[in-house]
């Protein structure tokens, strides 16, 4: 009994320190989080209702970004979700792709996780697509770390299904 109150005690501790109530208000609820290679914290959260869906990144004491600015039933038009899924393993070469692209400005960002069978590689991070220059910025993703998923969206139509791959 001690043990389960200790672990509880801990993740409950952990969730907190990480996300704090910068990264997920008391009527949210995470999507999909993950911590990048280099420490910060990306959250897609969406209100407990339904209300919205935001967008936060940067470190446990400080959101460099925090998109969009307007928290309601609009926001949800502002992401879209786009997917891959190729099954059959290493044999098929399965594959399953996963993205949720927002734009702000000349910039599209992509929040991604994927699959690759073939040497089995998983990923996930936020990429940074300069639409003018196509310059990309890779903000690579501790895969330990994450938390929730956006294969959710496939069947949940909240935000627009596009069609872009970015792999």
């Amino acid at each position: 009994m001690k043990n389960t109150i200790l672990v509880f005690s801990f993740l409950l501790f952990s969730t907190f320190y990480l996300y704090g109530q910068k990264y997920l208000l008391k009527n949210e609820k995470i999507i999909y989080s993950f911590q990048t290679n280099k420490g910060k914290i990306m959250t897609l959260c969406s209100d407990k209702k339904g209300k919205y869906i935001i967008y936060r990144f940067g470190t446990k004491n400080n959101i460099e970004l925090e998109y969009p600015n307007n928290k309601d039933k609009s926001s949800w038009n502002t992401f879209e979700y786009s997917y891959w899924l190729r099954g059959g393993g290493i044999e098929n070469e399965g594959i399953d792709l996963n993205y949720v692209a927002f734009t702000i400005d000349k910039n599209k960002y992509v929040i991604y996780n994927t699959y690759f069978a073939n040497g089995e590689k998983y990923a996930t991070g936020i990429k940074i697509i300069n639409l003018l220059n196509k310059n990309l910025i890779n903000i690579a993703g501790n895969y330990k770390t994450i938390k929730g998923t956006l294969i959710d969206f496939r069947f949940d139509k909240s935000i627009k299904e596009g069609e872009e791959l970015y792999d």
